[in-house]
């Protein structure tokens, strides 16, 4: 499973990144694969340990904010494996290319 989500504290003005690098340091120390964009953040794993840690995250933020919006996106193709990796890769190899990452 493939899970894009970014996490936000509703009431703490507009330079988040204090808030968000506690929930990254979450992520980070999860073993999951993930990878850090500027607009959210994408985990690769199974299910329950995906839905787990995108729940510690959200609570994690509540712990600086009295309002938090979180965001999701999943995608889950049975079977399929390294697709953090491999979905990029695919495409880059249909364009016969790489691309900026």
């Amino acid at each position: 499973m493939l899970a894009q989500f970014s996490i936000a504290p509703f009431d703490k003005g507009e330079s988040l990144s204090k808030y968000v690098a506690e929930v990254i340091d979450l992520i980070d120390k999860s073993g999951l694969n993930y990878q850090l964009s500027s607009m959210g953040t994408t985990v690769e794993g199974e299910p329950e340990e995906v839905f787990t840690l995108i729940k510690a995250c959200h609570y994690k933020m509540r712990e600086y904010s009295r309002r938090v919006i979180t965001h999701i996106a999943i995608d889950d193709r049975q079977s399929a494996e390294n697709r953090l990796a491999g979905k990029p890769a695919s495409i880059e190899n249909k364009l016969g290319r790489r691309l900026k990452r």
